[in-house]
């Protein structure tokens, strides 16, 4: 991942807010412009294999009513800014709870906190991991065929064996850019569910199979993403998606994996898995394995038929409109636990062994 150094970002916010200072002494308006964060501003470069931000822009221009969101906007520069040149970290409820400190600027509920960071990243072109600020959750849970070299505080290197972990796992770190691998592992199966990830981790699958197991906790965060992608780029080894069958498995989860997502369309391209493919759970596997379902709740209806309408990845794609016109004319949804109803060793010896055996026909 290509990263601008801390001097260049702490540089990039000093110009920025200079601008503004010259603007406001010669009794001008200033603006900031921020890159608008939606799929209906980004286009699927299925050579590329992510979305790609367009050219729309969001400009604030200082005013009386924009006046509060500009110095919360400065403030959270500034914030940076003395971050970098510490060298510290501040985590985004951190973040918020330092705002406090702002005055009228500051936020009343962290959302209002995180959309400001997340228009300050977007509009340097930079991760908030480069913005000194870190997330609260954790990356993932990672078992198998795979040696993780990382330093500890001291900068001594460390060999971590992710079969070693006993009934645990080793848990992805927030930033992963420093990280080695090490691994002769067929393939990566990337999981929804953590009931999933340790049912497999009990029947000793990875071990049964040459794999590497990762449990991305429902959406992946940033820091799993990129965790997946590096090891896509370095191990060359195929990545399947396992996810719930429902609307938000397949484009919450799945889709954010592999294309990246509008919000953050700015650095889709080193946070996507451009080479997964969904192993499932498909509206067929429903009919294949007789599956018990749960009716589609309005929510999941809505979902789907906004993709199908306005998902640049779902309307390139002519097997996932099939499967979600399928999945609506069913009107029934599924979770990865259903297949327990054939008992609770079926996902390891019968599903999953069928479905590696045709890779050719996963969705994409």
């Amino acid at each position: 991942m290509t990263k601008k150094n801390a001097p260049a970002v702490a540089e990039k916010i000093k110009t920025t807010a200079r601008n503004i200072q010259e603007k406001i002494l010669k009794k001008q308006k200033p603006t900031m412009s921020t890159p608008v964060r939606s799929l209906n501003n980004v286009k699927y470069h299925s050579d590329q294999g992510h979305f790609e931000i367009l050219g729309k822009n969001k400009i604030r221009t200082l005013t009386v009513s924009t006046v509060k969101t500009f110095a919360q906007t400065l403030k959270m520069m500034s914030l940076s800014k003395e971050l970098i040149d510490t060298n510290d970290m501040a985590t985004k409820r951190e973040a918020y709870y330092i705002s406090k400190n702002w005055g009228k600027a500051g936020f009343d509920e962290q959302p209002e906190s995180d959309t400001i960071m997340d228009d300050v990243e977007a509009m340097f072109g930079v991760n908030r991991e480069q913005l000194k600020f870190i997330p609260e959750e954790k990356g993932g849970e990672v078992a198998g065929k795979l040696i993780v070299i990382d330093s500890d505080a001291k900068g001594n290197r460390l060999k971590i064996d992710c079969t070693k972990f006993g009934s645990g796992s080793y848990s992805i770190p927030i930033d992963v850019e420093g990280l080695e691998f090490s691994s002769d592992a067929k393939f990566i199966l990337a999981i929804e569910t953590a009931g999933m990830f340790q049912r497999l981790v009990k029947y000793d699958y990875w071990n049964k199979n040459d794999c590497i197991l990762i449990s991305m906790g429902g959406v992946p965060t940033r820091a799993c993403r990129r965790f997946i992608r590096r090891l896509s780029d370095k191990l060359k080894a195929p990545v399947y998606a396992f996810v719930d069958g429902d609307p938000y498995g397949y484009f919450n989860i799945y889709r954010t994996l592999k294309v990246g997502s509008g919000n953050a369309a700015h650095l889709n391209e080193y946070f996507c898995v451009p080479k997964s493919k969904f192993l499932g759970v498909t509206p067929q596997d429903i009919i294949d394995y007789k599956l018990p379902t749960h009716p589609l709740k309005e929510v999941d209806i809505k979902r789907a038929k906004d993709a199908l309408k306005n998902d640049p990845f779902v309307k390139h794609h002519k097997p996932w409109q099939a499967a979600m016109n399928q999945m609506l004319n069913m009107g029934v949804r599924v979770e990865q636990q259903a297949f327990a109803k054939h008992g609770l060793d079926f996902v390891v010896n019968e599903y999953l062994p069928r479905k590696l055996k045709n890779t050719a026909k996963f969705l994409p």
